[in-house]
């Protein structure tokens, strides 16, 4: 019986916390193993193109240790640089990728090197498709920074918009006969019909409800 020691890539810190990727690797290797069992498993956060990998070295030396074939989901798991993944298929430890089972090691140096290739076009695109973008204009960044921006941009504006709010003569009477109001004890609603009868409206030009009436009171401090 064949005894193996799996390893699985991921690339990110967010491919860590959502586990995207590797239960599908894991999903790979499950249907690839016919006869055999899975020894040890290890996991790496680490980009393709790096060289260091901590948990491979560990993998192979449990491979050495225990006489084990390390198996791979794909081959672009284990590297997606050439010099690195020949110097692997060259060591003394047994290397089975699941994409490319029956494939000899000349094999897997040229697909090897056409992976890089294509890494290396896609990584030429996408830095053209980013310098037209910002050519035109565009905002470019990572979406959690992206989204940070826009809720400042939101706080900013509502601070401006309460800013306004309270310079605005007609506001300012209303949150005047509002305290006045809380002074003589009336109730929200009392409020809101008070407000409606002498013409006060919203900033939308609307009646006033008794869910508004509250909301200014808080913004303003009045209860």
């Amino acid at each position: 019986m064949k005894i193996y020691i799996s390893y699985l890539r991921q690339s990110t810190q967010k491919q860590e916390a959502s586990g995207l990727g590797i239960e599908a690797q894991k999903e790979i290797i499950c249907n690839h193993i016919k006869e055999g069992s899975i020894l040890k498993e290890y996991i790496e956060t680490e980009s393709g193109k790096r060289n260091d990998r901590p948990k491979l070295q560990e993998a192979l030396k449990m491979c050495r240790r225990t006489n084990s074939i390390l198996i791979v989901a794909k081959l672009d798991r284990l590297s997606r640089n050439v010099a690195f993944t020949s110097k692997l298929l060259e060591s003394d430890v047994e290397i089975t990728f699941c994409d490319f089972p029956s494939a000899n090691r000349l094999i897997l140096h040229i697909i090897s090197s056409i992976a890089e290739y294509e890494a290396g076009l896609i990584s030429t695109r996408t830095k053209q498709s980013l310098h037209a973008k910002k050519a035109r204009g565009m905002q470019l960044g990572k979406p959690d920074n992206l989204m940070k921006k826009h809720k400042q941009a939101i706080e900013n504006s509502s601070t401006t918009n309460r800013a306004k709010a309270e310079s605005n003569p007609n506001n300012m009477r209303a949150v005047a006969l509002l305290r006045s109001m809380v002074n003589e004890g009336k109730s929200p609603s009392e409020m809101t019909k008070l407000l409606n009868e002498q013409g006060f409206v919203t900033s939308k030009g609307n009646k006033f409800q008794i869910t508004q009436v509250n909301r200014l009171l808080q913004r303003y401090g009045i209860v």
